[in-house]
């Protein structure tokens, strides 16, 4: 059976049984008191009973019209909150946002970006997840977040991207290592040093083997997963490292240098992207517009700001 019964014929009965009249509901409604009546009578028609009694002095509720009562508040009630609860998403006073990120960005620039979201927009949760690249997206496949901010690698076909930043390339090495007094190295310079390397898996791995193509440069053996660790490695003197520059906070240690790396090409994109022919939500929307105006193009300028 489908039922063709508005809000605003609820609302009618609603207001016809509190009033008990016709032409004082009509009033309350801004409608004439011939309209109201037809309204009534085609809510009688859809519900299939009689809802009111009415006589020349009385207008009161049948049995059924009782029971219809309950229905009438409980869905008014439902509707008017769906509605206002649509209204505070719509409004960013409600929502969730979930980012994917790489774990340098996460800790470096997108946090002041999520707080100044937090500040505007308060009522909304903010979900990070600090990942690889191939994890975010992952995430971002999978529907478990909205926005992926990663480097290039395989996979990216399939999503919308868009570049935010570049990041450029440094070598980091302890002060007193040949290549310390430098104000810039040059790809060249670094043949013969021993290189720390981050894990296969990491883009910042994938970025350096591309840099260093062509350059005999030597292999420390040692391959590691987390920054700190390499951080650790170069200050006991087992070896330098090229790192991007979102990193560099990570090697703020008193006998550590980091040097910028000359050509221009050598720049690690970092991209924002998003499932193809999908909207983001009005929240989402929102967290991605303040992403691109905050970090886009400015990525070394932000960074700078913060050492």
């Amino acid at each position: 059976m489908k039922l063709n019964i508005s809000t605003r014929s609820l609302h009618a009965f609603l207001a016809l049984q509190e009033c008990k009249h016709f032409t004082h509901a009509a009033e309350r409604c801004f409608m004439s008191q011939s309209a109201f009546s037809v309204m009534i009578q085609k809510l009688e028609e859809a519900v299939g009973a009689k809802l009111f009694e009415r006589d020349t002095r009385n207008v009161t509720l049948t049995a059924e019209g009782e029971l219809f009562a309950e229905v009438a508040r409980s869905l008014v009630t439902d509707i008017e909150a769906a509605f206002a609860d649509m209204s505070d998403y719509v409004a960013r006073r409600k929502g969730r946002v979930a980012i994917a990120a790489l774990p340098s960005l996460a800790a470096n620039g997108l946090p002041a970006v999520i707080a100044e979201y937090k500040r505007t927009y308060p009522g909304i949760t903010v979900q990070l997840y600090d990942a690889l690249s191939d994890q975010c997206l992952a995430m971002l496949r999978q529907g478990k977040v909205d926005i992926a901010l990663t480097a290039p690698g395989s996979g990216l076909t399939e999503f919308d991207t868009k570049t935010l930043c570049s990041d450029p390339f440094y070598l980091v090495c302890r002060q007193d290592h040949a290549l310390a007094g430098k104000r810039r190295i040059r790809l060249a310079d670094l043949s013969g040093c021993e290189l720390i390397h981050l894990a296969r898996s990491t883009s910042v791995r994938q970025h350096v083997e591309l840099l260093l193509r062509g350059i005999p440069v030597m292999n420390s053996g040692l391959e590691v997963e987390h920054l700190a660790t390499v951080a650790g490695l170069i200050e006991s003197g087992l070896g330098v490292s090229i790192v991007p520059e979102l990193t560099l906070f990570q090697f703020r240690h008193m006998n550590l240098v980091s040097i910028p790396i000359e050509a221009q090409e050598v720049v690690r994109p970092i991209l924002i992207v998003k499932k193809k022919e999908r909207s983001l939500s009005i929240a989402a929307q929102g967290m991605s517009e303040l992403i691109e105006k905050r970090l886009h193009d400015t990525g070394s300028r932000a960074v700078k700001s913060r050492r």
